[in-house]
């Protein structure tokens, strides 16, 4: 019975029983020119990290992975495409399912009640952090990349590379998940209103500082306040201090914890 949710997925690789090395150079000089360019690497760097991997491979030779992830174009083209790559230049075969977010995250949570391994490896929200980190069912990617992983860890993975790592690192600092992407946190506002005079000077009279974007939690309400009960009319038009998406959604509650709140500066550890 295995234990832990997260494998290796994009650190290991193994040669397929019959395919020769030069068959596997062959195939990533393929991708290389048919799919991965335009790259920030030269192709000849581009080829070194493949030969890195057709060599790290050779210990898995045979190896099936099963993943799952969402349904979105990012996991589309890993399903449909980088897959086919990885198994043409090393051998190791991806299983790559597509399901709805809610599918994906009922998935994670009967493989952690039952500990029963249904998928290897879950692309899965960063929000699941916290339980990753309380429950110690997935593998614990710092632990793993310095002691068991370290010879099967790509020598080029430069993790100071990837967005959102603050996202997959767990309270007690250590790294659990990979960020593979990212959704953009934004917050919209009418600068024109935030640039009249006549408004600035009403809001720093009544809370002692500068009107604009806010950098913590207490702006963000103070300003929502001062536009709703104080401004409350602008050229005849009624206005509302805020307003998250346009109509219900299921996701609308952690759409305000996850990217709200930690915006704001008021993210929990705990």
């Amino acid at each position: 019975m295995r234990k832990y949710l997260i494998s290796a997925v994009a650190a290991s690789a193994v040669i397929a029983g019959t395919n020769s090395l030069y068959a596997d150079e062959a195939a990533a000089k393929r991708w290389i020119d048919a799919e991965f360019q335009p790259s920030s690497l030269s192709k000849d760097e581009q080829m070194g990290e493949m030969q890195w991997f057709i060599s790290a491979a050779q210990p898995y030779a045979g190896m099936e992975i099963n993943v799952l992830s969402e349904g979105i174009p990012t996991h589309g083209y890993e399903a449909e495409v980088l897959t086919k790559a990885f198994e043409e230049i090393t051998g190791i075969k991806v299983n790559h399912q597509i399901l709805g977010e809610g599918e994906v995250v009922q998935a994670v949570q009967t493989q952690m009640q039952t500990k029963r391994n249904l998928y290897d490896g879950y692309v899965n929200e960063s929000d699941l952090i916290g339980t990753h980190s309380r429950l110690q069912l997935a593998y614990n990617l710092s632990d793993q990349m310095a002691g068991d992983w370290a010879a099967s860890t790509s020598p080029t993975l430069d993790l100071d590379d990837f967005m959102g790592t603050q996202f997959t690192t767990g309270p007690d600092g250590d790294l659990y998940q990979l960020p593979d992407q990212q959704f953009a946190n934004l917050y919209w506002f009418r600068k024109d209103w935030f640039d009249r005079a006549d408004l600035q000077d009403a809001f720093k009279a009544k809370y002692g500082y500068d009107l604009g974007v806010p950098v913590n939690w207490s702006a963000y309400e103070d300003i929502a306040e001062f536009f709703s009960k104080d401004v409350k009319n602008i050229d005849g038009v009624d206005i509302y201090g805020h307003m998250d998406y346009g109509k219900r959604a299921p996701d609308l509650g952690w759409r305000m914890t996850d990217a709200w709140l930690s915006m704001a500066g008021a993210g929990s550890k705990g």
